[in-house]
């Protein structure tokens, strides 16, 4: 066994292996760039080695600077995580030809399948499933329109180097095929210097359903169940579990023996995934191989009680897989939510800055898991992607799964920063997502318009109501026993409020019980029970003798409540402070139309404009670059210039001034 290997990665993945490292007696060396050198792998780890400036390709991508670092420090081995030079095979024969172990498949299995097009042609071979298209490269946008139309619409045009989305367009017809064509080539040249396109069939109700894979040095090679991946956002997958609601066994040992079979086609060694797309008929195809491991690793690990990261660990040390395929037997349901730093209500920007409170929820043994690379007080970079921490629950079933995530999300606190948690929480509550029927489509179909917390549904609004009235009372009772009071003017706290929500107004009543308030509301009684403190931003407590548990915090004159994504603010008030507030006049809000704002925190990239010119509306306007992603700021109506108030390599706040119009 090794004495020393070295994490080519960073954030959750870095410190994630840390952990299994550690369990196992290894010591560990994390390598980080000048923008983490107070990042949680970095701390975690027993010796660190900065490889360079921020960038990537400065830094976690120079494979010189990383082997240099193994020498360095004497590390035997090399776990890559997932990303950066994960699935480089010129990173991993290097370090063979270093003597150094990569802790993953040998080099030429992972050349065998990087190549999507050449992958799929070792599949062919060995009689794997896959999708029904044309294999080779495609010269041009013409020749595309005639192959699709020979395959038939609708159509996936592909790149072959492509990944995260990039690269990709479905087409219904030879207009859309003859732009697909040209977009994904100019994307794929532009993200992976490669330009090579293909075409397939496009699979009709879409599951993403992926088979974990374990192969060891000595020809055994086992399937470790499936996850179910088809809850995406533009490709991007958002929540996993396992096993999968839609799949049999009979699929389920078809497919598993089918991604046995290409893996040892390939002669693989390590922990990988082969991904498969299944149709509504239950019809499975082959769609790629990654050849690492996966952000959702963690669900097999809940269903299986194995720790993939060991296992790999293991193998790549020469060891022999402790078990064989008729032992590996699901226990129970697991999920996962990818927590980003993205807001939402602003059609998923990226968020940065410092993380000024994160409380993720109590982890429990075997129920809740939370696998993050970050800390309280610590900074979420522009430079690197939007992942905050991975939350993960296991259940006896899938409808205890559920159940848990909910709550765990209910509880998860991050300020200083916006997240996806109400995005995930109204996800994992959607009616369609409790049956466990539906498909990649979901989210384009039920959010065609993006996420907007008006259309979060919320069953119960008189229970917020109930909370904030709890919440302002107890403020009260505490301010009414504070000593040194004029005497003979005791305060008189009556019975009756009134909490205004969304314009809308919630008259009700309040007395005291043992232990909190007893709140009538709409005819609905709230016996609310909780030992919550004025400190405390998690809400925990009963309702009606029902656990519940939300966010809680106060803004001068509100409360800014949170529960199962929903988010409101509430202004609690005496009955009569009520009637007297309807007699006040409406402050106007500020005109912020004449000026271009930044709709995020990130660099400046470019100023297209100039001042004194004439703009039309969809003119281009500016450039930022938050997360590794560009984002272009276009003219909403005809203006003109009258002052450019931020300049190029700026570094932005949110809302922050960018362009005045005249």
């Amino acid at each position: 066994m090794f004495k020393k290997i070295l994490i080519a990665n960073r954030g959750e993945i870095a410190c994630r292996v840390i952990k299994t490292a550690r369990r196992m007696g290894i010591a560990t060396v994390a390598v980080y760039s000048e923008a983490d050198k107070d990042a949680l792998h970095v701390i975690s780890a027993d010796e660190a080695v900065c490889i360079g400036p921020a960038a990537a390709k400065d830094s976690y991508l120079s494979i010189d600077k990383i082997i240099a670092a193994c020498k360095q420090t004497g590390a035997q081995a090399v776990h890559p995580g997932y990303g950066f030079l994960s699935e480089n095979q010129e990173f991993s024969k290097r370090l063979e030809d270093d003597g150094i172990i990569f802790i993953g498949p040998k080099h030429y299995s992972v050349a065998a399948m990087g190549d999507k097009i050449e992958s799929k042609k070792l599949a062919i071979a060995a009689k794997v499933n896959t999708i029904p298209g044309y294999n080779d490269s495609i010269a041009d946008a013409l020749e595309a329109v005639e192959i699709a139309k020979g395959i038939g619409y609708p159509v996936m045009i592909k790149a072959s180097a492509g990944g995260g989305g990039k690269g990709l367009r479905v087409a219904h017809n030879d207009a859309e095929a003859f732009e697909g064509f040209h977009s994904c080539r100019s994307e794929a040249k532009a993200s992976f210097g490669d330009d090579r396109v293909f075409i397939e069939k496009y699979v009709e109700g879409p599951h993403h359903i992926e088979i974990q894979i374990i192969a060891d040095a000595h020809g055994n090679t086992v399937y470790l169940l499936e996850r179910e991946c088809s809850i995406q956002r533009r490709h991007q997958k958002v929540i996993e579990e396992a096993p999968s609601p839609f799949i049999d066994d009979t699929i389920r040992r078809a497919m598993g023996e089918q991604a046995v079979a290409l893996a040892k086609a390939v002669r693989y060694q390590s922990a990988g995934t082969v991904e498969f797309v299944v149709g509504s008929d239950k019809s499975f195809y082959f769609l790629e191989m990654n050849t690492r491991l996966q952000v959702e690793h963690p669900v097999t690990e809940m269903i299986t009680g194995l720790d993939l990261v060991e296992l790999m660990i293991r193998v790549a040390a020469g060891e022999q897989l402790p078990f064989v395929q008729g032992d590996i037997k699901p226990k129970g349901w697991a999920i996962e939510c990818r927590i980003n730093a993205e807001d939402p209500f602003r059609g998923f920007l990226p968020s940065t800055g410092r993380l000024v409170r994160f409380q993720p929820p109590l982890a429990v043994d075997g129920e809740v898991r939370v696998d993050t690379g970050v800390y309280e007080g610590g900074e979420i970079s522009m430079h690197y992607d939007s992942m905050i921490a991975k939350l993960i629950c296991h259940g006896d079933d899938r409808s205890q799964a559920i159940v848990r995530m909910r709550d765990a999300l209910n509880g998860f606190l991050i300020r200083g920063v916006a997240s996806n948690i109400p995005f995930q929480a109204a996800l994992v509550q959607h009616p369609r997502f409790v049956s466990g029927i539906f498909t990649t489509a979901f989210i384009a179909d039920e959010y065609p318009k993006g996420f907007v917390a008006a259309d979060v549904p919320y069953e119960d609004p008189g229970l917020l109501a109930a909370v904030a009235a709890f919440a302002r009372r107890r403020y009260i009772d505490r301010a009414v026993q504070i000593g040194g009071q004029m005497t003979g003017h005791p305060r008189r706290v009556g019975s009756n409020w009134v909490v205004v929500i969304e314009g809308k107004n919630y008259p009700m009543t309040l007395e005291t019980i043992a232990g909190g308030y007893s709140i009538v509301c709409g005819g609905k009684r709230y016996d609310i029970v909780s030992d919550w403190l004025f400190r405390e931003l998690v809400f925990n407590g009963s309702c009606n003798g029902k656990p519940i548990c939300l966010q809680l915090e106060r803004a001068g004159l509100e409360y800014r409540i949170s529960h199962f994504g929903k988010q409101v603010k509430a202004v609690v008030m005496t009955a009569k402070a009520d009637r007297l507030l309807a007699l006040m006049p409406v402050k106007a809000p500020p005109d912020l139309s004449k000026f271009l704002l930044s709709p995020m925190p990130g660099l400046l990239r470019e100023v297209l404009v100039h001042e004194g010119q004439q703009v039309r509306a969809g003119e281009k306007l500016a450039v930022i670059e938050a997360m590794k992603m560009e984002n272009i700021l276009k003219a909403e109506k005809d203006c003109k210039v009258k002052h450019i108030v931020s300049g190029p390599g700026e570094s932005l706040s949110l809302d922050q001034v960018i362009v005045e119009f005249e």
